[in-house]
């Protein structure tokens, strides 16, 4: 399924990832937001987690051009250190429904911190309360 990505850290516009993975891939970008999940500094870049207490994430709504989706998907995926059914995977990339800054709902490929990862952060990670990793500079 040809989903837009919702990225909310070093692959928004103007961070350096964006630049070198998306520029020129992309049909649109456009501000937008991820209901039920909260946002942990990384090491350089974030981590986004689902919270069932319903916090905001941050970012942008990206849809890549038709003839660079496949190259794209397989391009995040290692970005994201994201392998299917790998335990040792940094990131799970889902599904998940954004708010588009118009109100439309867009269903979005996510990268989520992996179960492992998300554990570690929820316990003793540096929470960034704005739910936006541009705001904690």
């Amino acid at each position: 399924m040809r989903l837009p990505f919702f990225v909310y850290g070093t692959l928004r516009p103007g961070e350096h990832n964006h630049a070198l993975f998306l520029r020129g891939r992309t049909g649109s970008e456009e501000p937008g937001l991820l209901r039920g999940a909260v946002l942990y500094e990384g090491p350089g870049y974030p981590y986004a987690v689902a919270d069932e207490d319903g916090g905001t994430v941050t970012g942008e709504i990206v849809t890549a051009r038709p003839e660079a989706y496949d190259r794209l998907l397989t391009v995040l995926d290692r970005l994201e250190e994201y392998v299917p059914g790998d335990p040792r995977s940094l990131y799970e990339r889902v599904q998940r429904e954004v708010t588009a800054a118009d109100g439309r709902t867009v269903r979005a490929w996510v990268y989520l911190a992996a179960p492992a990862v998300a554990a570690r952060l929820r316990t003793r990670g540096k929470l960034i309360g704005s739910g936006d990793w541009r705001a904690r500079r």
